[in-house]
């Protein structure tokens, strides 16, 4: 590992400074992750770059650190288990890949403490947490607790055919104009025109119905109803919001493209393999906007998918998503977006709290997630660390992780999640209008979470 890094980490990284012991100090890090099977890439960049660099780095301050990886091939569930009975015994890895559905569970359980609580309020000295947004803490965070570190996230954007803008006259071709709704409105009105001049292209799409699952809590019902300025969850009142004018108003927004004006396809939301077919459909150029998350860049569109795109960075744009008004949105935002993700908490029983940390927080300085990023480029927690090799998702994180927010990370969100998809389904089909919807989706949560627990209108 190149000695420059060791001196520009050395005392500024990581915020505290070791004092030298007489012996060895051995910590351990797990993940789902096995070298040359599931998750390699993060097995090659903790083995071959940040434990050797990190041992050097403590060498230098007077402490012998050995550091290993201890690989898990097994499923998410097996993970989750053990975890759970290392935990109880008081064992378990020093530094632990965690998913943030877990932490309220295991929070309850006592088995597992906000990295403040492990390690001490210097964990706040840290130089990172400049760089990290709240939506990022909160990935790994539960009750304003933040508990871990993020390893990678992603956002939502609309993401539009340039070529059909331009043919529509929407864009001059070949000026490099960007389009950018500023509301509902606007967004609405570019669907409205497209349907007009070009008739044979769906002009938006945006997902609903249970056909779709998660992707359409996370890029449907999520993005229309952050953008009416609620959040799923209160977190102020720990209440679910049942009945709200913010959800009437995004359940109209549904109406309005699937039911009222056709600007979507409803049936293409519900048929067997929807979101397979909307990518064929976007693919082919006959759907002019679709709502998705960055992975529809760097996965679905990339070369070698079959649904690529040869000339994609020329005729695929973004767009974010907006408000219904400006400043109308979730913490009074003119944009909105959501990110999932996840990453790494610090075991409560470990003998070497401040020495965890420290390894915790050197993996995730800037100069170590550049590394990771040559190796597995994606949007991570830091906003200094650009996407290495694709702008495009450079520009993404750089202009969307100070806009987004979390799902509630709370035992009962999958549950509540269908039911989100559910209430689309019944609107976009036509089965309900939107407040027989509301309605239907309110007594749903009062069933799963009791009354007490569910916003309902007065």
């Amino acid at each position: 590992m190149r000695r420059l890094w060791v001196a520009v980490l050395v005392g500024t990284v990581l915020g505290w400074s070791a004092t030298a012991i007489g012996e060895a100090i051995s910590l351990t890090v797990t993940a789902r992750a096995v070298r040359g099977g599931v998750n390699s890439a993060l097995v090659q960049w903790l083995e071959d770059l940040v434990f050797p660099a990190f041992v050097q780095w403590m060498k230098a301050q007077g402490k012998d650190v050995q550091v290993e990886f201890i690989q898990f091939g097994g499923s998410d569930e097996a993970l989750k288990q053990q975890y759970a009975l290392d935990l109880k015994v008081g064992k378990g890895a020093d530094i632990i890949g965690f998913d943030g559905f877990w932490i309220p569970e295991f929070d309850a359980a006592g088995l597992v403490k906000p990295l403040d609580e492990v390690v001490g309020p210097q964990v706040w000295e840290w130089e990172g947490w400049a760089y990290i947004p709240q939506g990022m803490r909160e990935i790994l965070g539960y009750k304003g607790k933040v508990y871990g570190l993020a390893l990678g996230t992603d956002v939502r954007v609309i993401f539009y055919r340039r070529d059909i803008f331009e043919k529509a006259g929407i864009i001059p071709a070949g000026s490099g104009l960007r389009w950018q709704p500023r509301s509902w409105e606007e967004l609405l009105n570019t669907a409205r025109y497209i349907k007009k001049v070009l008739p044979d292209v769906i002009p938006l799409q945006i997902n609903a119905g249970t056909e779709m699952g998660e992707a359409t809590t996370m890029q449907g019902w999520f993005m229309v109803l952050l953008g009416t300025g609620i959040h799923m969850y209160d977190f102020e009142s720990g209440k679910w919001y049942g009945e709200h004018p913010g959800i009437l108003e995004a359940l109209n927004f549904y109406k309005t493209v699937y039911i009222d004006e056709g600007l979507g396809d409803a049936r293409l939301q519900l048929i067997p393999g929807a979101r397979a077919r909307t990518f064929e459909l976007f693919r082919d150029g006959k759907i002019a906007m679709l709502v998705e998350g960055d992975w529809f860049w760097r996965s679905v569109l990339a070369p070698g998918s079959e649904w690529a795109i040869p000339n994609r960075n020329e005729v695929v744009d973004w767009a974010m998503m907006p408000a219904k008004e400006p400043g109308a949105g979730y913490r009074s935002q003119n944009f909105v977006t959501i990110s999932g993700g996840t990453g790494f908490i610090l075991n409560p029983n470990t003998s070497h709290p401040s020495e965890a940390w420290a390894l915790l927080s050197f993996a995730f300085s800037r100069e170590m997630q550049l590394e990771f990023q040559k190796i597995q480029p994606r949007i991570r927690s830091r906003t200094d660390v650009p996407v290495v090799g694709d702008p495009v998702m450079s520009e993404m994180a750089k202009a969307l992780l100070p806009y987004t927010t979390v799902r509630p990370m709370l035992p009962g969100y999958p549950q509540i999640s269908y039911q989100a998809q559910l209430v689309t389904e019944r609107v976009v089909s036509g089965l309900m209008t939107p407040e027989e919807a509301m309605a239907a989706y309110a007594e749903a949560l009062v069933e799963l979470v009791g009354p007490e627990n569910v916003i309902r209108k007065k």
